[in-house]
Order: structure tokens, then sequence, then C-alpha cells
């Protein structure tokens, strides 16, 4: 009875088992296969991304040896400096904005620096030794309407109003180097006159000043 019934199990059991639908060494097969595939797809992709960087490179290398030059740096012109103001010492005059304003320079023992000067400052009042204007040392004056000129190798003169003798710009030379304007003309200077502008101050060659007027 046993044996029948394990025949009959057996039997039961060969008829329901499933043959795998590849056999074993084509499953090996195959795997190889997929995996060799694997292999050349990553070979492609790592190709690919080796073409990509060539060719960024090469645009780089195109554009520094001049095949496609980049489009030239776009850099703001930077003004010429001009020359605001020019003294001439010899007709006492300074011209400034189309207009001829008379001056007073320094007299022989105390000439006024000449050459392109720069307005370094400006006050509208500053105190300045008497010295400075032949008052004595011992002395300050209030001088008004100043401008402050300095030349390259530092010499420094000054654009004032002769409020102590209105009557020497244009006539005289009565300053101790400085540049004198008549009042209303220096305060007029003093507002037209920026920071870094250029004052030429010339005496020409031989040139001496015109002789005092009355």
């Amino acid at each position: 009875m046993s044996d029948d019934l394990t025949d009959l199990l057996h039997e039961v059991a060969d008829r329901h088992r499933v043959a795998p639908p590849v056999p074993g060494p084509e499953i090996r097969r195959l795997a190889e296969r997929r995996r060799r595939r694997r292999r050349a797809a990553g070979a492609a992709g790592a190709a690919a991304v080796a073409l990509a960087l060539a060719g960024g490179l090469a645009v780089t290398f195109a554009d520094r040896d001049g095949t496609r030059p980049a489009p030239p740096a776009v850099t703001a012109e930077q003004p010429r400096p001009t020359t605001a103001a020019t003294v001439d010492l010899t007709r006492r005059e300074l011209v400034l904005s189309g207009r001829r304003l008379p001056v007073s320079g320094g007299t022989a023992e105390h000439p006024t620096p000449t050459g392109s000067m720069t307005v370094a400052a400006k006050f509208p009042e500053r105190r300045m030794s008497g010295g400075t204007v032949g008052l004595g040392d011992e002395y300050d004056i209030a001088m008004r309407w100043v401008v402050e000129l300095r030349a390259a190798d530092g010499t420094t003169t000054y654009l004032v109003a002769l409020s102590y003798d209105e009557e020497a710009p244009g006539r005289r030379d009565v300053t101790h180097g400085w540049i004198g304007l008549r009042t209303a003309d220096a305060k007029w200077a003093y507002q037209q006159l920026k920071p870094g502008d250029t004052v030429r101050v010339d005496m020409p060659p031989g040139g001496q000043p015109s002789a005092d007027r009355p």
C-alpha cells in the first residue's frame, strides 16, 4: 500500500514539475552576452563624453588662436585733459570761459611760478601769513576766494582776491608770487574753476610784464 502511494505521489510531482524554458548553459550564455552589451554601452557613453569635451576644447583653442575671435571688450574712452584757464603774465591777463580778467602777478623779487598747474583746493576764505603779501610775518591776513594751484614738482601758488589793492590787477605787479584779481573777478573765477582743472601760467621767453600803468 505504501509503495503504491509513494509511486502515485512521484507520478503527481512529475506531472506538475515545470521544466525551465531555457537550459542552464543557454542561461549562462545569455547572461554573458548581456554583460558584454553593458560594457559596450558604457564604452560608447565614455567616448561620447570625451568627444564633447574635445569639441569644447577645440572651440576654446580656436578662440585663442584667432580662428573665432572673441568680440573686443568695450572700454570707455578716457577724456583728454584740457586747459581750463590761461594766465599771461606779460599782459597781466587771465582768460577763463571766454572772459579776460586783469591780474596782478609777483614782483621781480617774488616772481609768479610758471607752467602747467592743477587746481588742488579752493577756499572761500583763508588766513595767510602777512609775510606772503609783504605785510610782515607778524601779521595775518584773511584772503578771499582762494584757488590753490599746484605744479607737478610741488610748487604752489594761488589765485586770490586783492581786496586790499583793487587797483593793481591789470596795472602793476604787487604780489609775492600770487595771481591777484579784483574781488568780483576772483569770486567769479572761484566759482568757475573746479579741483583737477588745469591752469596754464605763461611768461613768453624773454617777455617782461608791461610797464606799470598809473
